[in-house]
């Protein structure tokens, strides 16, 4: 059969495509150390497992509303309010599977030929991916390794022009854990307040940060609000990954837009999850705490160890739980270089140039995972180095 001419531009999230190798590495009796996937090795928080189930025993196990349960939103609205320092009502919240609908929904709702939408690169492959599956025009703007892997904003005000309709930010980032400093989010949301054009603010890592708080969000400032999709969810910060639980805050129209879509796609996101997520939101917090602290511990460990290795040079991200050392000095092509580390050392990362052109001479390294692993993978790349070391 033929598909439709937008299915050959579609990407992939180049960790799966990683992961299935690793896995097909395994099976053939090699051990593999899994720093590839970006999800959080700690288990489920027992209360919100607990509630859950509970969920499942009370009978959540029907169809809810598709812009999700009144109860949810409310404590979703509740914890966006006191995280971001701004008010928003359940009628802001749309509870979707998992976080990445949000970005679907909003590209589908937004974008069309002829439109320009603005994103970072390196960045999360699926911006780029759904920007050009809309017919759109991807705007890559490049991030600054030398300024802890920032927006180059001067480059990002010349790019703004009357295509732009979205501009994506994502701050914690993936893939090099760089945070957006409030100055630069200040200035962006002053360029944006004359124009008719939406941000999608992915924030899936605002609690992972190593400084403390929250990253700022640029839905702050009152003339962002009705401009600003908030996207976030349960996977990084609650280890939820499997639960497939997360929501937008944006505009009523956007709502609007966004239930329609949820309601010709997925119908409604699972109630019991959905119970088990307020649960996250309300219980204690300590599982958290503690992740974020044991993360912190791993990343000092892993740069150390990567700036030891010839040829890599890593610097400390602030933010997320990944590191993104430039290997360039190696004169190694990164994807070369990656598949090498996983065929001969057994060490699964990301190509960085899977993250977008400017990725190219990188590699990304999952530090969710535990310490001795860690310790071990950075062993086993720096016995390979002698291959490129000069």
């Amino acid at each position: 059969m033929e598909l439709v001419k937008g299915m050959a531009g579609l990407g992939a999230e180049s960790a799966f495509e990683v992961l299935a190798k690793a896995r097909a590495l395994e099976a053939q009796g090699k051990n593999i150390i899994h720093l590839q996937i970006g999800e959080p090795d700690f288990p489920t928080p027992k209360h919100i497992v607990e509630a859950g189930q509970k969920a499942l025993g009370d009978g959540f196990t029907k169809y809810g509303p598709t812009q999700g349960m009144p109860e949810a939103r409310a404590a979703i609205a509740r914890y966006v309010s006191r995280t971001r320092g701004i008010e928003v009502g359940p009628e802001r919240v749309c509870i979707v599977p998992g976080a990445k609908p949000i970005m679907y929904f909003a590209m589908i709702a937004l974008l069309g030929p002829g439109d320009e939408a603005i994103y970072a690169n390196p960045g999360f492959p699926i911006y780029e991916s759904m920007i050009r599956f809309q017919g759109a025009t991807p705007v890559a703007i490049p991030l600054v390794e030398e300024k802890g892997w920032t927006l180059d904003m001067d480059m990002l005000e010349s790019k703004l022009t009357s295509k732009t309709k979205l501009i994506v930010l994502n701050s914690p980032q993936n893939p090099t854990g760089g945070i957006i400093p409030n100055e630069d989010i200040e200035r962006l949301a002053n360029l944006c307040k004359d124009r008719d054009v939406v941000v999608l603010s992915d924030e899936i890592y605002s609690r992972i940060i190593y400084s403390g708080g929250f990253s700022d969000s640029i839905a702050k400032y009152p003339w962002m609000l009705d401009k600003t999709i908030i996207l976030d969810g349960f996977s990084k910060t609650y280890s939820m990954t499997g639960w497939r639980l997360g929501y937008g805050v944006m505009s009523k129209q956007l709502v609007a837009a966004t239930v329609q879509l949820m309601g010709n796609s997925n119908s409604c996101t699972a109630t019991f999850t959905q119970m088990a997520g307020i649960a996250a939101l309300e219980g204690p917090q300590d599982d958290v705490d503690m992740m974020v602290a044991k993360f912190k511990e791993r990343r000092d460990a892993i740069v150390t160890g990567l700036n030891g290795i010839p040829g890599f040079r890593c610097s400390l991200p602030n933010g997320a739980f990944y590191a993104f050392p430039n290997v360039k000095a190696t004169g190694v092509p990164s994807k070369q270089l990656s598949e090498m580390i996983l065929q001969e050392a057994g060490v699964a990362c990301l190509d960085g140039r899977g993250f977008g052109e400017y990725g190219e001479g990188y590699l990304r390294f999952s530090y969710a995972n535990s310490l001795e692993n860690i310790q071990e993978a950075l062993r086993r790349i720096k016995a390979l180095s002698a291959r490129w070391a000069k």
